[in-house]
This record gives C-alpha cells, sequence and structure tokens, in this order.
C-alpha cells in the first residue's frame, strides 16, 4: 500500500510517495505554472510510472499548499492547511523540533510545535514579497546572479551592504544604486541575505523560539540566508535533506492516518 501527500504552492508543486512504514519511495516538484491539475496529474504519473505503482496501489491522496482545493475536486481524496502538514513533516523527520522556519516562493511562515510534534501557534506573512523566496529572485534578476549561486557568493563577502528598506520595489532601488557605485558583488547579496534574515526573525520571535529550530522551503537550500538567520535568532538552523518537500511528506503522512483511521472506523 502506498499514500501520496501533494503540496501545490504558488511557485512549485511536490509530491511524495510513502510506503505503509511511513519510508517515501519516490518524491518530485515542478513549477506550479498557469494550468495546476495538469501540472498535478503529470507529478502523479510519474512517480506511479518510476516506481512502477499502480493507481489501485495508492490508497488515500491528501492535498495541501494554495492549490489544494483544485486537487480536491478532482482528484485528491482530502485537504489539509499547508501549517498543519509541514509541522508533521518536520517532526517526522526531527523529532526534537519545536520551531519551523518555512520560506517559500510567495510567504514565510513561523511555527511552534509542542513535544507531541503538534502546532501550537504559528505566524504568516503572504502579504509582503520580502522575507520569501520572490524577493530572492527579483534581486538576482538585478544583479544578474542565479539564485542558486547566491548562497556560496555570500559566504565571500568581507564588507557586508545595508539594505535598509523591507520593500522589495525599494530594495531593488537600493541594489541597482549599489552596483552602480560599484559595490562588491558578494557584498551586495551578503546585505540581501541580511534584509530577509531581518524581517524572518522578527516573524520567528513572535511565536517563541526554541530548540531545535529547523528551516523548510525552497530558500532553506541558500547557505547564506540560513547562516544569517542563525546570527538574528541566536539558534543553530537544521535544515532537512530535501527542504522542499516537507510539506508534501506531511500531506502523505496525514493520508496514512486518515486512511488508517477509515478502515478502522469501518471495522467497527
Amino acid at each position: 500500500m502506498y499514500f501520496c501527500g501533494l503540496d501545490i504552492g504558488s511557485c512549485m508543486s511536490k509530491i511524495v510517495l510513502i510506503d505503509e512504514n511511513e519510508d517515501i519511495v519516490c518524491y518530485r516538484s515542478s513549477k506550479s505554472g498557469f494550468e495546476i491539475r495538469k501540472t498535478i496529474s503529470n507529478l502523479y504519473e510519474s512517480v506511479l510510472k518510476d516506481q512502477n505503482i499502480r493507481k489501485d496501489q495508492v490508497k488515500y491522496i491528501v492535498a495541501t499548499g494554495y492549490g489544494r482545493n483544485v486537487a480536491l475536486a478532482f482528484f485528491a481524496d482530502d485537504k489539509v492547511t499547508e501549517i498543519t502538514c509541514h509541522a508533521k513533516g518536520v517532526h517526522k523527520i526531527f523529532p526534537k523540533c519545536h520551531t519551523v522556519i518555512d520560506i517559500g516562493g510567495q510567504d514565510s511562515k513561523a511555527i511552534r510545535l509542542d513535544i507531541d510534534g503538534r502546532v501550537s501557534t504559528f505566524v504568516m506573512n503572504d502579504k509582503c514579497a520580502a522575507g520569501s523566496g520572490r524577493f530572492l529572485e527579483v534581486m538576482s534578476n538585478a544583479i544578474g546572479v542565479s539564485v542558486d549561486d547566491l548562497g556560496l557568493l555570500s559566504m565571500k563577502s568581507k564588507n557586508k551592504a545595508t539594505i535598509s528598506s523591507t520593500c522589495t520595489v525599494f530594495a531593488e532601488t537600493e541594489v541597482i544604486s549599489m552596483i552602480a557605485s560599484e559595490v562588491k558583488r558578494e557584498d551586495i547579496i551578503a546585505g540581501i541575505h541580511d534584509a530577509i534574515a531581518t524581517k524572518v526573525s522578527a516573524l520567528t520571535r513572535s511565536t517563541g523560539i526554541e530548540d531545535e529550530v529547523v528551516m523548510t522551503g525552497g530558500v532553506a537550500k541558500n547557505i547564506g540566508v540560513v547562516k544569517s538567520l542563525e546570527e538574528k535568532i541566536g539558534h543553530v538552523i537544521y535544515v532537512p535533506p530535501e527542504p522542499l518537500i516537507t510539506g508534501a511528506l506531511g500531506a502523505a503522512l496525514i493520508a496514512k492516518d486518515r486512511y488508517e483511521s477509515k478502515i478502522c472506523d469501518a471495522e467497527t
């Protein structure tokens, strides 16, 4: 038996397939794009084909993320909020985690977990691009550097620049001005990472920070942001092997729980 979790984000969609032992069998990610239904179908078909799994072997599918309602309408068995799914996924990988920082393409979240891995409180920034992956994309375009290269480049900085604006548009103007003034590229990038860390650390403090701290989302792959955040919050930050899929993993684990509950109810 297999169980499927889908995390349909505003920028990226992720899928995780687990077995009855809760081991990850396969996962995929793809840009969400405009045709969400097509994206979801393609991801699902690709993991089944890759593992030679029949559709009837997948017993339950849970969707989360911005596109969860679309998935529920034509594909999934149930939907769950991304906050709950991220908590479930992170707790599976880091059972001692109490603080989750998730930085996605369009938002950032800080989640506080209790001793059992349940959500005790959370706060979310989804009204402003500052402190999100989109902020990094805009800045990388202004500098002319791939988003994937930002992290390592920032680690070479000896004199970190200061980005004073918390608005993405105004911050981009600051960066362009620095480029014109011949500020070193690595110093500008370090300043960009520091600006994100300042925004996200304030968000995280509002929930209370307690070890272990785990960071998820695509931005967690950026070592520069991770290091800047560690300095701001005063805690070591742990990153999962694949930080993009923790929400989808949590959804898959919930799918297994709900299927087993359904079978148990049927038997009684």
